[in-house]
């Protein structure tokens, strides 16, 4: 999607969440830029969300990732991830989440 990216992965116990988002935007900043996908520099923002799901799930997380095109025909990207926030009962304050692309 131009505004966000799903990334499904099973990360061990050991690794913190944190190690692997900066390495996920590490990477894939220097490959984008590597490869002049884009005209400037292209950079991630700041932050990022994560939500957990069981083993029983991963072929429903798998099939909305893979539809996420279609899903978001009829639901933003924030609106998606307010609903998460609550149907995972998140606190948080606004003025910390995402700048918005609208």
């Amino acid at each position: 999607m131009e505004d966000h990216a799903h990334v499904f992965v099973g990360l061990k116990p050991a690794m913190a969440l944190s190690d692997l988002v900066r390495d996920i935007k590490n990477n894939s900043s220097n490959f984008i830029n590597d490869h002049a996908w884009i005209k400037g520099r292209f950079n991630w923002q700041e932050g990022y969300g994560a939500f957990s799901y069981s083993h029983s799930q991963i072929e429903n997380v798998y099939n909305y990732i893979l539809n996420q095109e279609q899903h978001h025909a009829k639901q933003t990207f924030k609106d998606e991830y307010m609903d998460y926030l609550k149907k995972f009962e998140i606190e948080h304050e606004v003025k910390y989440l995402f700048e918005w692309i609208e």
